[in-house]
């Protein structure tokens, strides 16, 4: 997506060869034009499967704001996974573990068991690929809901880390806006394709 690499050159900030920040924009401010864009750029890498998609998917915090406007492209409900306990949630949830690279720890995340049913065929959505942790902890929530995962639509793959080749092997139809190859500070953002 030319709109998203364009506005990733200009404002993103490369901290070190591994973190992007993109909170101008993308996760602390959001730029609601741009993810607009980003909603109706999903709808067309999945066309495909868009007759299929009953549902988004993704993991609080950074991913709510891109998957709703995919849900609303889509026109679907958005879901999102909850870290760590919530006593508003209940205990009838699914649960998985997810490393963040981030925040460089082990969170649990859940999403009650009313909102992922055998009928359900998901979207997942992030706003980051890194080690895919995060798609693989969706993925469990999924099937252990029954439901089908139709692939993951990211908005910034790090396409340097081991995320894209764990979603392969785990047989998941990965789609990204923005492919990154290599960032540095010296360098800053090299681009590459799906």
């Amino acid at each position: 997506m030319n709109s998203l690499e364009q506005r990733i050159l200009k404002d993103g900030i490369v901290l070190d060869s591994d973190i992007l920040k993109v909170d101008s924009f993308l996760n602390h401010q959001v730029d609601v034009k741009l993810l607009k864009a980003m909603g109706s750029e999903f709808l067309e890498l999945f066309s495909d499967k868009k007759d299929e998609i009953n549902k988004i998917l993704t993991i609080e915090a950074s991913g709510i704001a891109i998957a709703a406007f995919v849900a609303e492209a889509f026109n679907v409900p958005m879901v999102f996974a909850k870290k760590g306990e919530h006593k508003n949630v209940g205990n009838d949830v699914y649960t998985a573990d997810v490393y963040s690279f981030t925040k460089g720890r082990t969170y649990e995340i859940a999403v009650s068991k009313k909102y992922i049913n055998k009928v359900d065929k998901i979207l997942v959505i992030d706003d980051f690929l890194a080690n895919g942790q995060a798609v693989l902890g969706l993925k469990s929530l999924i099937e252990q809901g029954g439901a089908e995962m139709v692939g993951a639509g990211i908005a910034i793959e790090k396409a340097f880390q081991p995320g894209r080749q764990k979603l392969k092997e785990a047989g998941i139809d990965l789609r990204a806006l923005a492919v990154i190859e290599s960032m540095s500070p010296e360098t800053g953002v090299k681009f590459g394709t799906n």
